[in-house]
């Protein structure tokens, strides 16, 4: 995984600085190696391939028998109900173990995670950090969060009640385009720092900084 350096950090805390520096919006950063384990998921694959070895077995069970028969050396065995009962347990927890510790491997196990789930958790993760440490935490509820997921490739922008009032969730889609372009060149920072302008800039327009306004939330890029 990619990681940020103290330069990096700093690039986006004074990015968050500046862009603050013209609205009364409160920007959030968040890079979270991961949202979510996936163990449910890993267990569905693992529980696949267990029924899948034992489905096989059925549907082929001469074939199968007799390349049992051939590894062991055995000829002409007879099989009893009881055998055949333990064969199929025995291949069942073979497959559902070798799946299972396959999955180990974060980079297969992240390629297996269906793409909807991703987005979904990412989302739910977002949402999550946001009620936590930027909604209803500011003044006039305008905090919003930029979070960034690197094992998911996912990007979310969650905003609080008075930023939603006047700002379509469609217009957080320059900020989204900006920070990808980096993040497809594994410049973390560099495509946080993007979206932070570019968030800053509709901020501005919508909720421009009045001369009371304080800072509520830390600009500090916050790293999970």
């Amino acid at each position: 995984m990619h990681k940020l350096t103290e330069a990096d950090r700093q690039a986006v805390a004074h990015a968050v600085t500046r862009a603050e520096g013209d609205t009364a919006g409160e920007i959030m950063t968040v890079v979270a190696e991961r949202s979510d384990g996936y163990t449910d998921v890993a267990l569905v694959w693992a529980v696949a391939a267990a029924f899948t070895a034992i489905a096989a077995l059925w549907f082929l069970p001469e074939f199968y028998l007799g390349l049992v028969d051939r590894l062991l050396g055995e000829w002409n065995a007879q099989w009893t109900p009881r055998g055949i009962f333990g064969l199929a347990l025995f291949v069942g927890i073979l497959k559902f173990a070798g799946t299972w510790l396959i999955q180990l491997w974060p980079p297969l196990k992240y390629f297996l995670i269906p793409g909807p789930i991703k987005s979904k958790r990412a989302y739910a993760r977002a949402v999550q950090i946001f009620r936590v440490g930027a909604e209803k935490r500011t003044t006039g509820r305008t905090g919003i969060l930029i979070y960034l997921s690197l094992r998911e490739h996912r990007a979310e922008i969650i905003a609080d009640e008075a930023i939603t009032s006047c700002v379509e969730p469609e217009v957080w889609g320059d900020a989204m385009a900006a920070m990808l372009t980096h993040l497809k060149d594994d410049r973390i920072a560099d495509g946080m720092v993007a979206a932070v302008e570019k968030v800053g800039e509709v901020l501005a327009a919508h909720l421009p900084r009045q001369p009371d306004d304080v800072n509520e939330l830390p600009d500090r890029l916050i790293e999970l």
